[in-house]
């Protein structure tokens, strides 16, 4: 068991200093004052520092990505400390344009090996491409069946890289997504990689208004990529949809698009509650010229992630709204029942943050990974083996 003393608590709403408990992977109590008296109770002091929700990540190659450049250009696996310094205590694992040298069952391997060294993982089945691949040959069954399959993706739209799916391929395969998601309790969601095309989101949208499929059956991601789409999602989001931005930004030069900014202005038009943010950590970031020649290519990176809702804060952002788009906004559209608030009953996944607003200490599944700055927890291959 575990003892935060002092702590400030976001929930992430405000809830004031608060000690809170952790019995193995739960958190089992939170009040003002707590005096517990068992055996091998670990008690930390967390005067001056601030509690909040263990980040998710819904969108990260944890295989690595790329190769649209040749096969020199693809990225390499993600690292579990790379996780654990960047506050990540839930990470989703997909495939991208690349489902041919990479594939599911070593997606799901590596996302099975993250959860052994002590974070939350899950895994979209699917690529690219359309139909998608499975790994049972089946939407459906993969969802019900696999414990780590929360949906399909991410599934490429209006980008010259992709099947350039018909209406009614991506109608069949948000309906299987459903339906999965419905038989087994789990999300179901569609993560679509959104790309330069000029039909944007039209897609989802002609989805949605032709069919009975719900427009939160959809994540379009990478939304700000260009100031056109991130206008086209206005509708998206009146309409109810949620939208995910992308805070590895790579060559981004509008700074007008960077994640902290757009959440600002779209959360004073209401929608703080539609967003999130993922990372795109080890994909590749690719750049072409205006005849989709490969040019150039970057990395993403996991530990964007919070660097955008610190700027956030720091830009004026109340914490509490910050700290939404990784967090209780994430949890929410991914279904992640116990994940995303800081409650009683909740997983025990928790980020303290020092008064600067930096990383100080990870806790996830109830288990200390970093302490005041120092990893306590390290990958097999990065410790070392011992098992």
């Amino acid at each position: 068991m575990i003892l935060l003393k002092n702590a400030t608590v976001y929930s992430p709403e405000p809830l004031g200093v608060r000690d809170i408990l952790l019995a193995v992977d739960r958190i089992v109590a939170i009040e003002e004052q707590l005096t517990v008296c068992l055996p091998n109770l670990s008690v930390i002091d967390c005067s001056g520092k601030i509690a909040v929700p263990g980040f998710i990540d819904s969108h990260v190659h944890i295989l690595g990505g790329g190769g649209e450049g040749g096969f020199r250009t693809r990225t390499y696996e993600l690292s579990f400390s790379d996780l654990v310094r960047a506050g990540i205590t839930t990470v989703v694992g997909c495939l991208g344009t690349d489902g041919v040298t990479r594939s599911l069952e070593s997606l799901y391997a590596k996302a099975k090996a993250l959860e052994e060294e002590g974070v939350s993982s899950y895994i979209y089945v699917g690529s690219y491409r359309v139909p998608p691949v499975t790994l049972t040959g089946s939407i459906i069954k993969d969802i019900v069946l696999i414990d780590k399959v929360i949906g399909v993706g991410e599934v490429a739209i209006s980008d010259h890289r992709s099947s350039q799916p018909t209406l009614d391929e991506l109608k069949r395969l948000a309906a299987d997504a459903r339906i999965g998601g419905m038989l087994s309790g789990k999300a179901g969601v569609v993560n679509v990689h959104v790309g330069d095309g000029p039909t944007m989101l039209e897609p989802l949208t002609n989805v949605v208004k032709t069919s009975e499929i719900p427009i939160t059956q959809f994540l379009p991601t990478h939304i700000n990529r260009n100031s056109k789409l991130l206008h086209s999602s206005i509708e998206w989001l009146s309409m109810g949809g949620f939208i995910d931005l992308t805070t590895s930004i790579g060559g981004l030069l509008d700074e007008e698009l960077l994640p902290w900014r757009v959440f600002r202005e779209l959360s004073n038009e209401g929608f703080e509650g539609q967003i999130t943010f993922s990372s795109d950590g080890q994909g590749s970031l690719p750049r072409f010229d205006e005849k989709g020649n490969f040019v150039g290519l970057d990395v993403g990176r996991v530990l964007s992630l919070y660097e955008q809702v610190r700027m956030a804060a720091e830009h004026g952002t109340p914490l509490e709204k910050a700290l939404l788009p990784i967090t209780k906004n994430v949890a929410k559209i991914l279904k992640l029942v116990s994940k995303g608030t800081l409650s009683v009953g909740m997983d025990a996944d928790i980020v303290l943050l020092d008064q600067d607003l930096k990383i100080d200490t990870v806790v996830a599944k109830g288990k200390i990974l970093m302490l005041n700055k120092e990893q306590i927890v390290k990958g097999t291959f990065e410790a070392g083996i011992e098992l």
